[in-house]
């Protein structure tokens, strides 16, 4: 009987470290290699990783929630024979059927160690005195993830066990429920901390008169959205202001423009938010950024977007439809400069000829990075926005 140390991968794209979504196999389970071992949720996607060998899963590095760094160990397995049979770990994207595609080097995916029993077996690694305080404190350490060397189980982690169960038990007499911060719900949370530290955010919020592209709307087709409509037309606007269609890299202080639009369409999933891109909106007409935006809203809520369609937009639209509300304030989406946001219609009152007669208007709310558009620039792009949408028949003359 051996013991195979499986260290985490290195999942691609300068990814440092990863975070544990769902362990698909618990610990005591018979594993056969390439059997789906657990999810790890990067910046870009969830990845499923399989089991390197056979054996039975000695130990894991963490719970959901736990983030592990790329090269630390990742689970324990007991295999039979001094050298176990091994099969190189395969790893996909959770929303696809197929597997990674070959052409991996093979030290992409060698587990770095491999190691055998000693007196204690497939136990947990610590002291006896950490033992003997782990069974007077009621502590299973199959479940204590080490943070000693080689996954040692310390006295810290002890103290952080019992910090946890004191906290369930303070949160079970208040009748307060904690939930902890992970997956999806984590990484939203990352990335809107970091725009609101980092960008120094500048909002505005323009009435804009949608009677004329509802009426367009409804005779094109009733079942398109406002969505294609603006999409087209933020494509004239970032042409005249092609500051608004831009990362700003504030590490180095360079600020790089795009041709391209790349389109970053905020879509609300069962697991949280979600931006899925659509690219060079620019070569698109007004049914294929229909067309795309099904086909990538889709894919989101069902769990099966391509890793790339999820990163490179250069300006994000963000609607919340009939709940839009009346203004919003848009956080932009790092490391943009620009993110439009869609607020509902509504019918209102409107002086015309000397009399009054109803409109459908519509608030549309927008955030800029201050250090790289201007106050003056943001609300001229919004006004040529909004000069467009009040004439949609000039989002289709050629430029």
């Amino acid at each position: 009987m051996a013991e195979y140390s499986f260290k985490l991968p290195d999942l691609g794209e300068g990814t440092v470290e990863s975070e544990i979504v769902v362990w698909r196999a618990g610990v005591g389970d018979a594993v056969e290699a390439n059997q789906p071992l657990v999810d790890m949720m990067t910046d870009k996607a969830t990845i499923e990783i399989t089991a390197p060998v056979s054996g039975t899963l000695v130990s894991v590095a963490g719970e959901p929630g736990d983030v592990i760094a790329v090269g630390a160990e990742l689970a324990v397995f007991a295999t039979e024979g001094d050298t176990p049979h091994s099969s190189f770990p395969r790893m996909r994207e959770s929303s696809e059927t197929e597997s990674r595609p070959e052409g991996d080097t093979v030290s992409d995916w060698m587990p770095e160690q491999v190691r055998h029993d000693g007196e204690e077996g497939a136990r947990p690694q610590t002291s006896p005195a950490i033992r003997r305080l782990a069974r007077e404190r009621g502590i299973d350490l199959d479940r204590v993830p080490g943070t000693g060397v080689n996954g040692r189980i310390t006295r810290a982690d002890i103290d952080a066990c019992l910090d946890q169960a004191g906290a369930k038990a303070e949160a079970d007499a208040t009748g307060a429920r904690e939930i902890k911060l992970a997956g999806l719900r984590r990484r939203i949370a990352e990335r809107m901390t970091l725009s609101a530290s980092r960008i120094p955010h500048f909002s505005y919020v323009e009435e804009v008169d949608v009677t004329e592209l509802d009426r367009l709307r409804q005779e094109s087709q009733p079942e398109l959205t406002y969505l294609p409509f603006f999409m087209q037309a933020l494509v004239k606007v970032v042409k005249e202001f092609p500051q608004c269609n831009a990362h700003f890299d504030d590490e180095r202080e360079v600020i790089r423009q795009f041709e391209p639009v790349h389109i970053g369409i905020a879509v609300q999933t069962a697991d949280g938010l979600m931006v899925p891109v659509i690219r060079n909106v620019e070569t698109l007409n007004l049914w294929q950024c229909a067309h795309e935006l099904r086909q990538v809203a889709e894919r989101a809520r069902n769990g099966k977007a391509h890793r790339e369609e999820l990163s490179g937009s250069t300006i994000t639209i963000t609607s919340l439809g009939a709940l839009g509300g009346i203004v919003s304030t848009p956080i932009i989406n790092y490391p943009e400069v620009a993110i439009i946001g869609i607020n509902r219609t509504q019918k209102r009152p409107a002086f015309e000829n000397n009399g009054v007669t109803t409109r459908l208007m519509m608030n549309v709310s927008s955030s800029f990075d201050h250090r790289v558009v201007d106050g003056h620039d943001a609300a001229c792009a919004i006004q040529a926005l909004k000069s467009y949408l009040e004439s949609p028949a000039t989002i289709f003359l050629p430029a």
